[in-house]
């Protein structure tokens, strides 16, 4: 069965609950009417007071926080490695790397950490050492191991002993020469001569190998049992069992176990690609979030990276998207705000709505494709909507707004009046904040003309005395803030839901002369008063954009 292909459903960042609500609801909706991929809601910021309150009173789970769309070690090829552990022989590790067409093969415990690396060139490199007749007895090979590289058989002594001493050599003089060379504990490569085979005995040696399938006599085989020396025929002359023996090592003799470069499943390709470039590894372990080594990447990985899908909604602008979207496939859009910035590298479902919230959109959706809207969703979109609009008092609220809203009440079983006094008195209880925590709650980036940068932030409350005091906590940190993430001009909403009203703060070189030419009005108490002022997005930036474009020679 082909695995779900993921896509992920986002909104921007400082997220609403709009951006929140619309993105559970729209998976809801493509799940239920798609095939073959998953559809999982995802945010790119902190969940404020007011979305958190609408979230537990429907009992739905927040969705997973995402940062960053960019891709990852994940999102490659990853090649799995197959099972390889320390004990294995040199050969066997090449067969194996040679069965799977890899240049490097991952050493793993048995718990699936990472050990070591050992490489086709390392494999290579012992190939070539001819001289050392002791690296046998060094790497501490076991019979066993030995006797399987040389397709033999252990038929005298205990197989799973080591050999753990001496050197190997091919006993081919007469017996009496072989007393001058041949030493205690070493390793012989013999003919079918008994006597050879009984001056190797005589001389102790630990382990005897006989070629071409011979078999040795009775009485050699008792005297070794009595001496404990190991016994291994093979079917190859000894030309060749001395040209595969040193293949018989363990690979843990040979395998890199310090400053291997690896990388997590989570790190971004962006951070990895330099690193390869130094090394020049042919291939890197892969470590996933439990730890284990999971496979290896190689450079030509990134020649068929799978982009991380996702369908953007309650926005369309770069700097409101999540971190590296521009590396994103992105899939759709669903907005209702007015175009902006991004670009996409094929044509997308694009739908833009001249409605007040996102929320009304799904709701249309839930209606085209024939949908029921469970309970939970119909309350979640619901509050969507009295929040963006706020409870209809704001212009950019539409009779369909108002009409999604009453038909989604209807299902979740709620009085719009009383629910909305209940979650913006949520969304506004932030006497314990951070005046940092509440400038950046509902804060959005815009470029006018002339490249001006500034920035909004917007509080909404039906508490006039409590947005007297956050006016006073919020006026000298946005001194602090001005400069910061690339704007020259910062401004806040202060907005009175009841009285459809907004108090706009200001700072920064030129913030006050672009209100004055927006507004036609000068400040009061380091503040304009803007009367039936309380939406950002359809009376405040447009003002703002107007005046840079007419007067931003004159101030910027």
């Amino acid at each position: 069965m082909k695995k779900q292909e993921k896509i992920y459903v986002i909104g921007h960042k400082n997220p609403d609950t709009d951006s929140i609500c619309s993105a559970i609801a729209y998976c809801d909706i493509k799940n239920r009417t798609t095939q073959g991929n998953k559809y999982i809601p995802k945010r790119a910021g902190q969940i404020n007071e007011e979305t958190e309150y609408v979230l537990d009173r429907f009992g739905v789970l927040p969705p997973g926080y995402l940062s960053n769309i960019g891709t990852q070690v994940k999102d490659m090829d990853i090649r799995l490695s197959p099972e390889a552990d320390k004990s294995m022989s040199l050969k066997n590790a090449w067969d194996l790397m040679q069965e799977n067409s890899i240049v490097s093969l991952p050493v793993r415990e048995a718990d699936g950490t990472l050990e070591g690396l050992i490489t086709i060139g390392d494999i290579a490199k012992t190939y070539m050492d001819t001289t050392d007749s002791y690296l046998l007895s060094r790497a501490r090979t076991q019979y066993q191991r030995i006797a399987e590289t040389i397709d033999g058989e252990v038929v005298e002594g205990n197989s799973h002993g080591y050999f753990i001493q001496g050197k190997v050599m091919v006993g081919t003089a007469n017996p009496d020469k072989m007393k001058e060379y041949i030493e205690e504990n070493d390793m012989i490569i013999m003919g079918n001569r008994e006597e050879d085979h009984l001056q190797a005995i005589a001389q102790n040696v630990s382990c005897i190998i006989v070629g071409l399938g011979i078999q040795v006599t009775q009485q050699v085989l008792k005297l070794a049992h009595e001496k404990d020396i190991i016994i291994i025929s093979s079917p190859y002359d000894t030309f060749t069992i001395a040209r595969l023996i040193n293949q018989s090592i363990p690979v843990k003799y040979i395998m890199r176990t310090e400053n291997l470069v690896t990388f997590s499943t989570e790190d971004f390709t962006d951070d990895i690609q330099d690193v390869m470039i130094k090394h020049r590894h042919r291939a890197f372990p892969v470590i996933n979030k439990k730890g284990k080594c999971i496979g290896t990447i190689s450079r030509r990985n990134f020649l068929d990276m799978h982009k991380k899908k996702v369908v953007l909604v309650d926005h369309n602008e770069v700097d409101q998207a999540v971190d590296n979207i521009e590396k994103a496939d992105i899939m759709e859009i669903i907005d209702h705000h007015k175009l902006g910035s991004l670009q996409t590298m094929q044509p997308i479902s694009f739908r833009n709505q001249p409605v007040g919230c996102t929320g009304t959109i799904m709701y249309q959706i839930y209606g085209e494709q024939k949908l029921e809207i469970p309970q939970k969703i119909a309350g979640l979109l619901c509050a969507a909507i009295i929040s963006d609009t706020l409870m209809f008092r704001s212009p950019t609220c539409t009779l369909q707004d108002k009409m999604a809203a009453g038909a989604l009440a209807l299902i979740a079983d709620i009085s719009i009046e009383k629910f909305a006094k209940e979650m913006f008195k949520a969304g506004s209880n932030l006497k314990d904040k951070a005046p940092e925590e509440i400038f950046y709650q509902d804060y959005k980036k815009f470029i006018a003309e002339g490249d001006i940068s500034f920035g909004v932030g917007q509080i909404s409350s039906m508490d006039a005395e409590e947005l007297k005091v956050l006016k006073e906590r919020l006026i000298p940190f946005m001194v602090s803030e001005c400069g910061r993430h690339g704007v020259s001009r910062v401004y806040f909403m202060l907005t009175d839901i009841m009285e459809r009203s907004t108090d706009l703060l200001f700072y920064g070189e030129g913030s006050q002369e672009m209100a004055e030419a927006a507004f036609k009005m000068e400040p009061t108490d380091g503040s304009f008063y803007l009367e039936g002022v309380v939406s950002r997005k359809k009376q405040l930036i447009p003002a703002l954009m107007e005046a840079a474009q007419m007067q931003g020679g004159d101030y910027a």
